[in-house]
């Protein structure tokens, strides 16, 4: 049985939301598109489309934003029209940035802007270190929250300080926010309060969102205009975006509902992982409703323990593991979604108990 199988045999999941099969998700998409008269959009024109556009626009405080098929093709887009907008094509990124870690040299391959990396691998880039390169950048990007370091986020005094630093200084600031709508309750803030201040921010309409695929940009009503145009330049061009605009919007409204929801469980989570001490969550504390669980195994013998729970116990951790920075250790995402929260607290404590006596005996 491959993992996927494994998965779809398990009764209970800990990550995310539940996956609706194609043939639900595809019929609650036809009620929804009937009950409102949707039509399909062509090359990006049409109401539906252009409506969820300026809807995410207007939450996120910008004049205008732009649908486009990919969040890979979004952020190196955005960040080749910052650049060339500012005369440089350096660009301060993470060292996780994804645009390091996920998309196999894009960046340099296709000639869009080069990359300096910025910050320690395992904490947020600080103000501090931004001014400490003396190039002249054309832009900087900062995830919030940052995924691949558990989900953490900087201070928001420290926030606000890298966004007037980059005002002043002329560089332009970009949001990587895929998983932007997931701060608003951490920080206790509306997304437009945690976009102020940055020139352009990236959404993903499925991570968190749940929908099929697809990203929006937002920023001015120019630079929104400029990625359109290299979007089909790059071949995004796509014919008929509907379907993921329809899988985003039939549930946007729902999911940024229940956001807070989703960041008390997470709060809840880490209250009761103090019992587990062999399950260690970074960050120390929640900053989204997203953490890492470090384990006293390899990623091998931890992948051999969340396959056998899922065969024995029908049920699934997590997904993926990651080997850590010392030999014999591991560690695995957790994303809280509608799965943990519908969970009773005594069923998570119980699979929790499950996960740490398999680690204990290990």
């Amino acid at each position: 049985m491959t993992d996927a199988e494994l998965k779809l045999s398990c009764r209970t999941h800990l990550p995310g939301h539940r996956a609706p099969s194609p043939a639900e998700q595809f019929a609650a998409m036809g009620e929804w598109c009937e009950a409102r008269g949707v039509t399909h959009d062509v090359y990006g024109s049409g109401a539906l489309i252009q409506e969820f556009e300026q809807k995410v626009a207007r939450l996120l405080g910008f004049e205008a934003a732009v649908f486009c098929i990919t969040g890979t093709m979004t952020q190196a887009t955005a960040l080749r029209i910052a650049c060339a907008e500012r005369g440089s094509k350096v660009v301060a990124l993470h060292p996780t940035s994804h645009i390091l870690k996920h998309e196999r040299g894009n960046h340099q391959l296709f000639d869009h802007f080069q990359a300096l990396q910025i910050g320690d691998p395992h904490r947020p880039w600080t103000l501090d270190e931004l001014k400490a390169i003396p190039d002249q950048l054309g832009a900087a990007k900062l995830e919030l929250p940052a995924r691949e370091i558990g989900g953490q986020c900087p201070e928001w005094d420290e926030l606000a300080a890298i966004k007037a630093y980059c005002r002043e200084q002329g560089i332009h600031l970009h949001m990587d926010g895929a998983r932007l709508w997931e701060t608003a309750a951490a920080y206790g803030r509306p997304v437009n309060e945690i976009a102020a201040g940055f020139d352009s921010v990236y959404v993903s309409l499925y991570k968190g969102i749940g929908g099929m695929g697809g990203a929006m940009l937002a920023g001015s009503a120019a630079f929104v205009a400029k990625a359109q145009e290299w979007y089909r330049r790059q071949g995004g061009n796509v014919y008929q975006r509907t379907p993921y605009v329809v899988a985003a919007a039939m549930q946007f409204d729902a999911r940024l509902a229940a956001m807070p929801d989703y960041f008390r469980r997470t709060k809840w989570l880490y209250e009761a992982l103090r019992d587990y001490p062999l399950l260690t969550p970074n960050p120390a504390a929640p900053q989204a409703n997203m953490l890492h669980v470090h384990m006293p195994v390899s990623r091998e013998r931890a992948l051999e323990i969340r396959s056998h729970i899922a065969h024995e116990h029908g049920v699934w951790l997590f997904n993926g593991a990651n080997h850590a920075p010392l030999p014999g250790r591991s560690y695995a995402e957790l994303y809280i979604g509608d799965n943990l929260l519908n969970l009773s607290d005594q069923r998570v404590r119980d699979i929790l108990a499950l996960w740490s006596d398999a680690l204990a005996t290990a």
